[in-house]
Parts: structure tokens; C-alpha cells; sequence
């Protein structure tokens, strides 16, 4: 299955695929070099299908915790003021992603979109420090009756070059959901409450809406 971000993308690749490999059997005369053009092409079909594909998932459903958003490497685990919207101190966990995970964004948790914000930037690679306030991203808030407000912000990074991001204010939204989609690697932070009970470590892979990153405690 491919997400729908990708349709038109996978369809443009099909058609500039498909004309490669009939130009290389008409006018390529040397048997090794159709070879190696044949490979390429198809080198080229197979990364795009790849990055666009969205698998499904189980999600265990539960307002007591807080599902991963994306696929990806948790990179970060440290307390921090986040500054645009608590304004307060909060529970950091930052997942990267690299070109060949699954770039779908999901819920982290069912409730009300409270906040939903692009910010225009720049593209710094996505493990860099500044990244999360200086690069292209989206804030959004959900609320939920268990764990109240939760912040995820989804960021661009050297290679992503468009954001999109589903979350509407006033949403209700299901956990494990389609959230968004970032283009060519990116990062996404989750900011939990304090008192959150992180499940993950640092350098841990997850998997977007099945592996939990926090819960209650």
C-alpha cells in the first residue's frame, strides 16, 4: 500500500520510467550499456515506491499512552522549556528518520486537535540542535482526557522540502491515524508531560503507531 502523497509522484516515475526503458532498447545498441541503464531505472522506480509506502499498522488503543508517531530513531530523551505553546517545561523525545523509513506521521494519541501550526524555515539536517525551532515544521497540540495536552512538531530536514500535516483545530482525531507526511527525510519531537513514564531509550528503533513511547504513570 502507498500513501496518497505519493500518487502523483509514483505515477510521474512510472511514465519517466516507462519511456527510459523503451528509449534504452531502441536506440541503445551496446548490450552492456542497456544493462546498466535497465538498472537504473529500476534502481529509481523501487527508491520511490519505497519512501511512499505506508504498511499498515496495529495500534494497541489506549488514552493511557502515547504511540510513536513515525518510524525512526529516538535521538533525543531530555527535559526542556518548550517555549511556543506550554511555555513551561516538558519531556523531549525526538525521533529521526532517514530516507528509507517510512515517512507517514501518525497520532500519538486519540483526542482534540487544541493547536495546528505551520512554520515556514530553513533546512538544516534534521539532528542538528537549532533544528526544531529554526527549520521548516508544523506544531500540533492534541488533548486528551488521560494524559491532557500533548505537543508533536513535525520538521523538515536537509532533504524534506514540503510538510503536510492534516491536523485541523477542533479535530477529533483517532490514535494511530494518518497525521501528515514529510517529504525526504525529517525528524519529529514529541513534548509529554513530566510526570510521562518513558518507555523507549535512546538509540532505540520504533515503529510509527505501534511501539509505545510513553504512558501514565
Amino acid at each position: 500500500m502507498f500513501h496518497k502523497e505519493g500518487f502523483k509522484i509514483i505515477g510521474a516515475t512510472l511514465f519517466i520510467t516507462t519511456l527510459g526503458l523503451f528509449a534504452t532498447d531502441k536506440y541503445i545498441t551496446n548490450i552492456f550499456l542497456q544493462i546498466a541503464l535497465y538498472a537504473i531505472l529500476l534502481f529509481f522506480i523501487v527508491i520511490v515506491l519505497q519512501f511512499f509506502r505506508n504498511p499498515k499498522r496495529k495500534t494497541k488503543f489506549s488514552n493511557e499512552h502515547v504511540v510513536s508517531p513515525v518510524d525512526g530513531k529516538v535521538v533525543v530523551i531530555e527535559e526542556v522549556y518548550e517555549k511556543e505553546y506550554f511555555k513551561d517545561k516538558r519531556l523531549q523525545i525526538s525521533i529521526f528518520m532517514s530516507p528509507i523509513n517510512v515517512h507517514v506521521t501518525r497520532y500519538a494519541l486519540a483526542g482534540k486537535i487544541n493547536f495546528s501550526k505551520y512554520h515556514p524555515g530553513k533546512f538544516l539536517v534534521a539532528w542538528h540542535p537549532k533544528s526544531s525551532e529554526e527549520n521548516e515544521r508544523t506544531t500540533v497540540v492534541i488533548e486528551n482526557k488521560s494524559f491532557g495536552e500533548i505537543l508533536y512538531r513535525q520538521i523538515a530536514g536537509a532533504l524534506a522540502k514540503r510538510i503536510v500535516n492534516y491536523a485541523r483545530e477542533g479535530m477529533i482525531v483517532e490514535q494511530g491515524s494518518d497525521a501528515g507526511f514529510i517529504k525526504f527525510g525529517s525528524r519529529v519531537d514529541l513534548f509529554l508531560p513530566l510526570d510521562s513514564k518513558i518507555n523507549v531509550t535512546l538509540n532505540q528503533k520504533v515503529k510509527g503507531a505501534q511501539d509505545i513511547i510513553a504512558s501514565l504513570k
